[in-house]
Formats: structure tokens, C-alpha cells, sequence
């Protein structure tokens, strides 16, 4: 069920064409959690239990300044040569 939710939110093909104002997308914010909420359901109860205890050991997510950094880093420089690109030659 979880495959089938992902497959229908990420794929291109509706039931009802997302052209079609306002009910284009009223089916994908019905549907897609509909199916989530089913897919949840679904998972037997002890099971979700034990899911749920092995979040809670895992604790926080990790952090990683040096990860953080090369993410702005990178982000810096592509801004900088769009700059560049685009106003390079009014400058």
C-alpha cells in the first residue's frame, strides 16, 4: 500500500487531471494522505510499537556542522557565478 501511495503521488498520471481548477489538486491533498493514513493502518500494532521505541533510542537527528558549511559553501559560490553569468555584463 505504501509503494502504491508513493507511486500514485510521484507519477505524472492523475485521476483527475491537475489542469482542472482547484479539484486538479483537491485530489492529490485527498487521496495521498487518505493513503498514507491506510498504509499506517495497515502495520500491526506491535509491530508500530517497536518502530516507535527504536525512534524514540535514535534520538535526535545527528548534526553535522562541516556538512552544514559545505552545503552554504556551495551555495555561495553557485549564487556567486549566477551573479556573475547575469550580471557580468552590466557590470
Amino acid at each position: 500500500m505504501a509503494a502504491f501511495v508513493a507511486t500514485y503521488a510521484l507519477s505524472p498520471i492523475d485521476l483527475i487531471p491537475d489542469f482542472i481548477p482547484i479539484v486538479g489538486y483537491l485530489d492529490d491533498v485527498i487521496l495521498v494522505p487518505l493513503g498514507i493514513l491506510l498504509a499506517v493502518r495497515l502495520v500491526p500494532d506491535d509491530l508500530m510499537v517497536e518502530f516507535r521505541i527504536e525512534a524514540d533510542l535514535r534520538g535526535s537527528k545527528p548534526i553535522s556542522r562541516s556538512g552544514a558549511a559545505t552545503v552554504i559553501v556551495i551555495w555561495l559560490v553557485v549564487a556567486a557565478v549566477a551573479a556573475w553569468w547575469f550580471l557580468g555584463p552590466f557590470v
